[in-house]
């Protein structure tokens, strides 16, 4: 729990025989063994109430499904990368609009456009054969 080793827990034993003597180390041991135990099931109470309290529960079950429900669409995903899921929203994408085309004016002559424009009204026939 707190990371101590064997080494260091013989060296806190031998420190405590050298200091309490062998007639009364087994007491203070049993002594101390009983308060950590009492610690720790009273922090275990502490823990218990909280989470009832606040529904850990539930809300650890929550987030393993979703963690579920979001492996189980990767897996789509990769399975049918072609196939759009319903529950996914992916924006269109749009291309940049083309840049208008410039091409150099035709000088055209007053007799040109009216010519031009009476041409367009007027029927076109075909071309003649020889």
């Amino acid at each position: 729990m707190f990371g101590i080793s064997f080494s260091e827990l013989l060296l806190v034993g031998l420190v405590a025989l050298l200091v309490l003597g062998p007639e009364r180390l087994p007491g203070a041991a049993r002594t101390a063994g009983l308060w950590v135990g009492r610690l720790k099931r009273s922090f275990n109470a502490i823990k218990n109430e909280v989470e009832r309290e606040i529904g850990a529960d539930e809300i650890r079950r929550q987030l393993h499904n979703e963690h579920i429900l979001s492996l189980e669409q990767e897996a789509r995903n990769i399975l049918n990368p072609q196939q759009k899921n319903p529950g996914t929203f992916t924006p269109p994408v749009q291309e940049p609009p083309a840049a208008p085309s410039v091409e150099p004016a035709a000088v055209v002559t007053p007799t040109e456009s009216v010519a031009a424009t009476t041409a367009a009204s007027e029927p076109t026939l075909p071309p003649r054969a020889p």
